[in-house]
């Protein structure tokens, strides 16, 4: 009896802090979405420039033909329309992000 109570404890002890640190490393391996734009043509001639995958509630500044910034909803996501030109780069608030848009044809 005195042997498993010892065993008992001691596999407690390494077990508990495995589980006490499973959850925290799963929500840290959890990739984010890659963040991605794209660029499309209506059919008045104009661009269409929205993306996903980028940090919510912040801010990205896009560059191309036309420059500015638009703010990230709370899904990741931006959406942006009457632009000219079709080559764009869009750089998160921080600079860890930047990404070259797709030109999308339909």
């Amino acid at each position: 009896m005195m042997n498993r109570t010892r065993r008992l404890a001691a596999l407690t002890l390494l077990v508990a802090p495995a589980l006490a640190l499973g959850p925290a490393v799963a929500a840290h391996s959890a990739a984010p979405a890659a963040a991605k734009c794209n660029v499309e043509v209506d059919s008045a001639g104009k661009y269409h420039l929205w993306g996903e995958g980028f940090p919510a509630a912040t801010t990205v500044t896009y560059s191309g033909s036309t420059s500015g910034s638009v703010p990230i909803d709370k899904s990741g996501r931006f959406d942006l329309g009457g632009l000219s030109g079709g080559k764009y780069v869009v750089k998160t608030a921080d600079g860890k992000t930047t990404v070259t848009c797709a030109t999308v044809n339909h």
